[in-house]
């Protein structure tokens, strides 16, 4: 549905260049909820605005529904920018204009008659939930409201994308849990392709099927939430499950165990404590549910290195169990 090629984004400013997004490659798939995941200043939000070329990017392909956006002009772009909706972080609402008027503003910009956009409106409050509030103004309203408004409005034009620029770090966390809701029930019932910009880990972990972790203009890593937490290694593995950094002592292994569905419910410490007759010493760890699927990840020392833990280590992946072992830092000389 979204294929990103080799995008890239320079601001320049009094002589001096800033790559704010650097040969990006991403990939989203028809009716999957995607977030990129990063920290302010690492060219998310850019990322975004050049999908649906609110920013023209200087390099490469922006890939929608079939259609290269940087190869139309004129009437042809502006059709197809009507099928991408875009809800923003601060919610961007005309103050002089009724909820109602707000949603309406898209429709009017597109032509449509009267009639058919006050159904349309109707239709796209009780979709959110506001119908009750369709005469009133944003500044009577709460910020999720407001939000659901943004939403409301951005599915004017049926797009077959939606696009979100941090919809939710405006908002406290109850109300944070039911925009993720709704976004996860339009996803849903309308077929909706999701890009999200987020910097909250647990919007990743509520809604999304797949992520990329961005950093400093470019994807460090990306794939299906659940293959990045069972792979070694992983960044989003090591933001959700937030472990200090490992330091095994001489003389002992060190390994994160990370286990899901089934594997979740089977005791692995026990059975490896008692079938090799080992100590196994727990130094953290945490469970999380992902998607509907129970996701955990667990420290844990064994006596002996590595080597000495071969058949033990072997015993888990056996057992269908992630394990990445940490090596111990040598003693300075």
């Amino acid at each position: 549905m979204i294929q990103i090629e080799k995008l890239s984004k320079v601001y320049r400013d009094r002589g001096r260049q800033v790559t704010a997004v650097d040969a990006v490659d991403l990939s989203v798939r028809a009716g999957e909820v995607h977030g990129v995941l990063g920290r302010s200043g690492a060219g998310k939000s850019t990322l975004l605005r050049c999908v649906n070329l609110l920013e023209r990017p200087d390099a490469g392909r922006v890939v929608v529904d079939g259609q290269d956006l940087l190869a139309l002009s004129g009437g042809r772009l502006r059709k197809a920018r009507q099928r991408i909706g875009m809800i923003h972080q601060h919610f961007g609402l005309l103050s002089s204009r009724t909820v109602a008027g707000n949603v309406a503003f898209p429709l009017e910009v597109m032509g449509v008659p009267r009639a058919e956009r006050a159904e349309r409106v109707r239709e796209l409050l009780g979709l959110v939930g506001l119908t009750e509030h369709a005469a009133a103004y944003p500044a009577q309203i709460s910020g999720g409201q407001k939000q659901r408004v943004g939403i409301a409005r951005a599915l004017a034009g049926r797009p077959n994308v939606l696009l979100s620029d941090e919809a939710t770090s405006a908002l406290d966390p109850e109300t944070t849990a039911s925009i993720l809701e709704l976004l996860r029930d339009l996803n849903r019932r309308l077929g909706l392709t999701i890009l999200l910009i987020t910097h909250e880990m647990d919007v990743v972990k509520r809604i999304c099927d797949s992520a990329a972790i961005m950093r400093d203009g470019r994807i460090t890593e990306s794939g299906p939430v659940r293959e990045l937490l069972m792979r070694p290694g992983s960044e989003l593995a090591r933001g959700l499950f937030p472990l200090p950094p490992p330091r095994p002592r001489p003389g002992t292994t060190v390994a994160d165990v990370t286990f899901e569905g089934d594997s979740a419910d089977r005791p692995f410490v026990s059975s490896l404590a008692r079938d090799f007759a080992t100590d196994v010493n727990i130094l953290g760890g945490a469970v999380e549910d992902i998607g509907g699927t129970r996701i955990g990840r667990l420290r844990v020392e064994l006596p002996g290195g590595p080597a000495a833990n071969t058949a033990q280590l072997a015993h888990l992946r056996g057992a269908g169990l992630t394990v990445e072992v940490h090596e111990a830092e040598e003693a300075p000389a």
